[in-house]
């Protein structure tokens, strides 16, 4: 994969034009009666125009053709298991356990990330800008003079195996397992694969993904705002006649054909952009006396709801770090929670679940639905000698954190036949241990 410049900050306003073409931005205005280049200007708009300034979101694109200038939409049947229809099937209250998702490793049987989207849990109605959906991609081609753009909300995309090359409008990334990127609402982007890659996508209806606060943290930690990347500008200056546009829209794919590429941004300025951040460079907060903390100190990225502290998605990661906690079961304690809990597994061994939980699958623990500890773990845990230990090492699980309850798709429960019917098993050897003195 191509290594590719990028501008630093999170939240920050950037400008950035092509190398190609220097001075492409206007100067003291956005759009000028004729923009640098002859260039047309376009403004994408992330929130409504009256949104406080700390609030607004939006980036201006001076590209060589607008937009508007596609074919009709119609109906796009290349990803069969993409959905947000949360009716599928009856409500299943039970914690579930996926083994590795399938990969598509037949070249036969050419498979590109929209069409290896699967859906597998979610709630909410994208129609009313309320709630997210669970996806994983399974792909081995690269797209093809095609673009894809979501209507509804963000894409945060965790790749688990194979680096992600993507293309968007205002520039290139490279994602690579143990990085993530966010593709924002209406942005458009297509990915290119050199393996068979497999990964996780978090969706939101609600808003924007940002920062969590700090609080008594302070002004230092968590993931840092300056290890946020962006790309520069680029454009793709080869003649394409047979394009198509693929759009997420109200939970339905349509495809509109136009006779350019949409990846013609010569020059951009704002805040509303596509970023990668690398895992590998959050701070971890931790106890250093005793007790296991909450899993929201290793909050990277929230979508808040209108409840203040209650997120409609938190991203939270389980990095390397080191365990000092004298007198504490130091792995994570036994939980019910008001939340939904969806976690994956990019690499290594999850320190709670050794066993049973591999890199390329998942578990939900859905709202109320007691989950913790196997018996391995807390065996091991009850009985170790308290000393500083680094946990974790060569390990990165995650967690998809919501305050809805989610249901899962017919793909994720009985077509991907990657359930694992035993999950519940790994609690049953659990002894009752209580003594009176």
């Amino acid at each position: 994969m191509s290594e590719y410049k990028y501008l630093s900050g999170f939240g920050s306003h950037f400008s950035s034009e092509d190398e190609r073409c220097p001075n492409s931005l206007p100067i003291g205005q956005n759009s000028p009666q004729i923009c640098p280049y002859k260039l047309y200007a376009e403004q994408l708009s992330g929130s409504a125009f009256t949104a406080p300034r700390t609030e607004n979101q939006r980036t201006w694109l001076y590209r060589r053709l607008p937009s508007a200038v596609h074919q009709p939409f119609k109906p796009f049947v290349g990803a069969k298991y993409f959905t947000q229809n949360w009716n599928e099937q009856p409500p299943n209250p039970n914690q579930l356990r996926w083994k590795p998702f399938d990969l598509p490793t037949e070249r036969k049987k050419p498979v590109d990330f929209v069409q290896g989207l699967h859906t597998v849990c979610g709630a909410g109605d994208p129609r009313v800008r309320h709630g997210l959906a669970i996806h994983v991609y399974l792909c081995n081609v690269s797209m093809e003079n095609s673009a894809f753009y979501n209507s509804d909300g963000d894409f945060l995309i965790v790749p688990q195996q194979g680096v992600l090359d993507i293309t968007t409008e205002l520039g290139k990334m490279t994602v690579a397992p143990n990085e993530i990127c966010v593709i924002p609402q209406g942005i458009r982007f297509a990915v290119g694969v050199d393996s068979v890659s497999r990964g996780y996508i978090l969706e939101v209806y609600d808003g924007h993904f940002c920062l969590p606060d700090l609080g008594p943290i302070g002004a230092n930690g968590l993931a840092n705002p300056r290890d946020f990347q962006t790309p520069v500008a680029w454009f793709n200056d080869k003649q394409v006649e047979d394009f198509n546009v693929i759009s997420k829209y109200q939970g339905g794919l349509f495809v509109a054909k136009q006779n350019h590429t949409v990846f013609d941004v010569v020059a951009w300025h704002g805040n509303y952009v596509p970023f990668k951040y690398d895992l590998n460079k959050f701070m971890v907060i931790n106890s250093v006396s005793f007790d296991h903390c909450d899993p929201s100190i290793f909050t990277v990225l929230t979508c808040p709801s209108l409840r203040p502290g209650t997120a409609i998605a938190d991203f939270v990661i389980f990095p390397p770090r080191w365990s000092v906690q004298e007198h504490t079961f130091r792995p994570p304690y036994y939980h019910r929670n008001c939340m939904s809990e969806f976690m994956g597994l990019i690499l290594g061994r999850y320190e709670a679940k050794e066993d049973g939980f591999a890199a390329g699958g998942a578990t939900l623990h859905s709202m109320m639905t007691p989950h913790g500890p196997d018996v391995k773990c807390f065996d091991g845990a009850s009985k170790a000698k308290l000393v500083p230990e680094r946990i974790a090492e060569g390990t990165q699980a995650f967690m998809f954190e919501t305050s809805l309850s989610l249901a899962v798709t017919k793909w994720g429960e009985e077509t991907c036949q990657k359930l694992d019917a035993e999950y519940y098993e790994c609690w049953q050897s659990l002894k009752d241990n209580f003594t009176i003195q």
